[in-house]
């Protein structure tokens, strides 16, 4: 009898023995995954921290280009994803002619709520002088008509940046130190793109190619060709042609109402981008609809 359970015991013993080295690999194969899932979770934020990849989905419908003399950020809007940009600038003479801000602005919420054609990006710059328009309004960005200066002298200021240079004199298609505004003389800067808001504007034009350039100014009541001395450009043309005949502006071939000099659209002119300046009849209407209307027709054309 003792005999038959001390053979049960040794059989018990070696049926544990057996099922622990049985077992043991199943529990070192869990292991194991458990180990490689760790891994490759850690080795894929590695990869996406070294891609820059980010959880929450980066906002690609504004970008600084640049800041102002005196810090303020240069922003520019982006909408539809087509390769050809077509490039809208408000603001160039900040506070003075302010209202060239507000249609900018205008014609953001405009694209915001309406579908850009296929094959097309468009990117605006509401306010090229920040500094300038800031010392108008007291701001950057949307405002009211009622909260600019009534002060003419303080309105005329605005039209310059913070280093009392006129930025439209600041360009490299003629540049001089010393430009003319109607019949009085204004800084161009020490150099053509000597200051930070239109060397900006260089390297955003410089990096993206835009295939037409509109930019919004006043007060003259018409729409203006660029030229740098060796002829309107026929794309230039065509483009002064299709707003006319959609505004109702004048059309005119160059600005020669005094010398120019460092003029920001003639640079383009230079560069070979088409490029067309549209000054709006007064300093204190943005003619929405007329303007509107331009836009439309520019649109029609570089979506056939």
């Amino acid at each position: 009898m003792k005999k038959n359970l001390t053979i049960l015991v040794i059989i018990a013993i070696v049926g544990i023995v057996l099922y622990s080295i049985i077992s043991t690999p199943s529990d070192n194969s869990n292991l194991n995954q458990n180990e490689n899932n760790s891994t490759s979770t850690l080795e894929n934020e590695e990869n996406n921290s070294a891609n820059g990849t980010q959880t929450e989905e980066e906002d690609k419908t504004e970008s600084v280009i640049g800041t102002s003399v005196e810090g303020r950020d240069i922003v520019a809007y982006h909408y539809g994803t087509g390769e050809n940009e077509i490039l809208f600038i408000g603001g160039v003479h900040g506070g003075y002619a302010w209202n060239s801000v507000l249609l900018a602005y205008q014609f953001i919420d405009y694209f915001q709520n309406n579908v850009i054609p296929d094959g097309l990006k468009v990117t605006v710059i509401p306010v090229l002088n920040a500094d300038g328009l800031n010392k108008v309004v007291g701001t950057t960005t949307v405002f009211l008509p009622t909260d600019v200066s009534p002060l003419s002298g303080t309105v005329a200021a605005g039209r310059f940046n913070a280093n009392i240079v006129d930025l439209n004199r600041n360009f490299d298609c003629n540049w001089k130190d010393t430009g003319v505004w109607q019949t009085k003389p204004v800084s161009g800067g020490s150099a053509a793109f000597s200051e930070p808001e239109s060397m900006a504007l260089k390297s955003y034009i410089e990096a993206h190619n835009p295939i037409a350039v509109i930019v919004f100014d006043s007060a003259a009541g018409g729409v203006f060709s660029s030229d740098c001395g060796n002829g309107i450009l026929p794309e230039t043309a065509k483009l002064n042609q299709l707003y006319v005949q959609a505004s109702g502006y004048k059309t005119y071939d160059t600005f020669d109402f005094y010398e120019m000099s460092g003029d920001m659209t003639n640079w383009l002119a230079k560069k070979n981008i088409p490029a067309i300046s549209v000054l709006m009849t007064t300093h204190g209407d943005t003619e929405w609809t007329k303007n509107l209307a331009g836009v439309k027709a520019i649109f029609e054309y570089y979506s056939k």
